[in-house]
């Protein structure tokens, strides 16, 4: 008979844990057709007929603005002040890929799943881990190869006293494929790994895909319902249940021996 009590309570304590608010930081519930908190992200996703260049294929549905887009297409622009040409001239088969990048940061709707908060000044939220199609990072790759660059890590560690970002004292200037001998060393480093070179490839629905036709749809909208139905499914317990039943377990049964 004790033991059913100590069962039934058990249970009757999991579920309250499992309902009650974690204090922990928890990932946002809107997965799907979702703006990040950033620097120049609109707050929802919507039309923008007239978004320029490369960032054209979003204009459907785009968390950027057409401003941001005319923007992520100059050198040093007003986003983030960036020299894309810090070690000389960035050749342009290479800097295109750079420009698309910037494109899916700002003005894509369907990064949800990998959307993380953070403490930072200029923004409360990024991208980590994001799958980038692997034909997308490889040619990235073969594209900047022969460019230069002084740092493998271009979030952080430049010298900013010129108002834009210039190589930090004794960082020498190699060629990229110096600093990241092979595609994955690219995608995943360059910017804190907000990207994780995926095995899949273009089409697969299981990847993101940094160029699309838009003509055929958007096939990062698949991708992102995929990764949203996996994370909602993927729920760990509360932090530190197990130990906390493992106390109570032993209090119970002291209380029923008594």
């Amino acid at each position: 008979m004790a033991g059913q009590i100590i069962q039934l309570l058990l249970l009757a304590l999991v579920a309250a844990a499992w309902g009650a608010p974690s204090k922990t930081p928890q990932a946002r519930k809107d997965l799907l057709n979702v703006c990040m908190n950033a620097k120049h992200h609109k707050p929802k996703p919507g039309p923008e007929e007239e978004l320029y260049g490369q960032c054209s294929p979003w204009r459907k549905n785009s968390c950027c603005s057409v401003n941001t887009s005319l923007e992520a297409h100059k050198d040093i622009s007003y986003l983030y002040r960036f020299n894309w040409d810090h070690c000389g001239k960035m050749e342009p088969s290479c800097k295109r890929h750079f420009i698309q990048d910037t494109c899916l940061y700002e003005c894509s709707p369907n990064l949800g799943p990998w959307i993380q908060e953070v403490n930072q000044s200029w923004r409360k939220e990024r991208i980590l881990n994001v799958p980038l199609c692997k034909e997308d990072c490889e040619t990235w790759w073969n594209d900047c190869r022969t460019s230069y660059t002084c740092k493998t890590n271009w979030h952080k560690g430049w010298n900013w006293t010129s108002g834009y970002n210039q190589c930090p004292v004794k960082a020498a200037c190699h060629r990229f494929d110096f600093y990241f001998p092979t595609p994955a060393d690219l995608c995943n480093e360059i910017w804190s790994h907000s990207f994780k070179v995926s095995n899949y490839g273009r089409g697969s629905g299981r990847c993101i895909q940094m160029w699309f036709d838009s003509n055929q749809g958007n096939p990062n909208e698949e991708v992102a319902r995929f990764y949203a139905a996996e994370t909602k499914n993927d729920v760990p317990p509360p932090q530190g249940i197990g130990s906390f039943l493992l106390d109570l377990t032993q209090m119970l049964q002291l209380w029923l021996r008594s």
